[in-house]
């Protein structure tokens, strides 16, 4: 593996409300130098949430999403909060945006959204052993709980409407999982 490279300096460039973007000065292993871009690192990190309503059904939610304009079926996420943790977050987004609590949370792994250019990381946790609980969310109306067997995991990636690669990446995480054949590190 290559060793990575030196930064030898950042400097904030232009952004709007929503972006804050840095550039980075840096230095390969083999003397190279680049000037990259990336977004600034902020918040205190994510969670997505592989819902179990019991041990071959998952609860995914419909939101509409406005970088696509359209709805969009994918699992239930969200930002942390302050001093808490990966599982309490995702039980809160969970009772906030399904109507459900868990009793056993499990972390399965973290996933990048963008390497290239972002510094966000989620966290993929397993929910199961879920009961009626709801929390008020921050969503502008409630969202829609879809049933789904992960059994029938190759159709609803095969949908126009399921397109969110950290859902289906987590999904896909949770199946193998549950059936033994994915070791947790």
């Amino acid at each position: 593996m290559p060793k990575p490279p030196i930064i030898h300096a950042t400097r904030d460039i232009e952004h709007s409300r929503f972006l804050r973007a840095e550039q980075v000065d840096l230095e390969f292993s083999n003397g190279e130098r680049r000037t990259y871009e990336r977004m600034k690192p902020g918040g205190l990190g994510a969670v997505i949430i592989v819902p179990m309503l019991d041990a071959e059904t998952v609860l995914l939610v419909r939101e509409y999403g406005v970088g696509l304009d359209r709805y969009e079926l994918g699992l239930p996420k969200g930002r942390l909060d302050q001093d808490e943790t990966a599982e309490q977050g995702a039980n809160r987004e969970l009772k906030e945006e399904v109507g459900y609590g868990a009793r056993k949370l499990k972390i399965l792994h973290n996933l990048s959204l963008s390497p290239s250019y972002m510094t966000h990381m989620a966290h993929v946790v397993l929910a199961q052993e879920l009961y009626p609980e709801r929390l008020p969310g921050d969503e502008p109306e409630e969202l829609e709980v879809v049933p789904w067997k992960l059994a029938e995991l190759h159709t609803l990636v095969a949908r126009d409407d399921v397109t969110e690669g950290r859902s289906i990446a987590a999904l896909f995480m949770a199946r193998e999982y549950l059936a033994g054949r994915m070791q947790l590190s």
